[in-house]
């Protein structure tokens, strides 16, 4: 049988035991099945109502009683151990481990880096090397799942969450929310990049830097969209998301316009400075009709801000 049946490829190394207790229950509870189910429908022939007949009152048979009693609760008693075994190898780090933080917001995923790198949507991690997941959320509850490590946790307003993995082959994973958490949660994903260590020091000394042969304009494009503002603000800054209007103001034509209108009623000139403020200080002024969207906050780097508006620059 595969070692994977019916599960996506194990990458992680606390893997291999939930497998095994997921195959243990699966066959467990198949057998059982068809053992009861004959047994049912050998029963309902041999003692079917026949003509001439006359039933007689059931007795108790106190020891097959007992039986069917007690063995299930040491069959139910020995899973709990072993999957409580599972659950604790899997939650306690490993000594030396790198501490990646996770904060989740309606609706993606971002991963800060021990040297204060911020990157959404994409989770590197290097194979073999142990991790410690300090996970957030800036809204409401979501849940941290990544199937091909056989694990998630709940990530909570107002606390930390905590996960640990050791990554054992390289490749893709994928980060799902597993807690419904609005209209987008389905949207809210990752992708998780397993690298040999070689290509892991290579991500890590791109960190935060425009990557080679992209111009300001497609970097702003990919900033734009692995941080998730096409969620409210429409592919391109339409205005639109699924054929109605977004939740967002309309991002593009912005500088043609010149200038906004907020809640208010003032009028406000549009450049970069109100761009940057309404990325780091997205409720410092309110564009009027959308007074009750709520904008995270962004923490990014002058360079990526500034790709950011460049690429503003050139929706039309």
């Amino acid at each position: 049988m595969n070692d994977d049946f019916l599960l996506p490829p194990s990458m992680a190394a606390g893997g291999p035991g939930v497998d095994s207790l997921f195959k243990f229950i699966l066959w467990f509870s198949i057998i059982f099945t068809i053992v009861i189910t004959g047994v049912m429908c050998y029963f309902l022939y041999t003692y079917r109502r026949r003509a001439g007949v006359k039933s007689e009152p059931t007795p108790h048979y106190t020891k097959l009683e007992l039986t069917w009693t007690v063995i299930p609760i040491f069959i139910v008693v020995w899973m709990f151990h072993a999957a409580f075994d599972v659950y604790v190898r899997n939650q306690t780090a490993a000594e030396g481990a790198t501490e990646i933080r996770v904060r989740a917001k309606k609706w993606s995923w971002e991963f800060e880096y021990p040297g204060g790198d911020r990157v959404p949507q994409e989770l590197h991690l290097e194979v073999n090397k142990p991790v410690k997941f300090v996970m957030s959320s800036d809204d409401v509850i979501h849940s941290f799942y990544i199937p091909e490590f056989r694990w998630k946790r709940d990530v909570v307003p107002g606390q930390y969450s905590y996960m640990a993995v050791t990554p054992t082959k390289t490749g893709a994973a994928h980060v799902f929310c597993a807690e419904y958490c609005g209209t987008q949660h389905s949207g809210m994903l990752a992708t998780v990049k397993i690298d040999t260590p070689e290509e892991y020091a290579e991500f890590k000394n791109t960190l935060g830097k425009m990557p080679k042969g992209y111009t300001p304009e497609k970097w702003g494009e990919e900033l734009f969209t692995k941080n998730g503002c096409t969620t409210c603000h429409g592919v391109g800054g339409s205005g639109e998301v699924g054929g109605a209007k977004s939740p967002g103001p309309k991002l593009a034509g912005l500088f043609a316009k010149g200038q906004e209108q907020m809640a208010d009623g003032a009028m406000i000139t549009v450049d970069e400075n109100y761009v940057r403020e309404s990325i780091l200080r997205p409720n410092a002024k309110i564009v009027m009709n959308y007074n009750n969207v709520q904008m995270p906050v962004f923490v990014l780097k002058d360079d990526q801000i500034d790709a950011i508006i460049a690429y503003l620059k050139t929706l039309k």
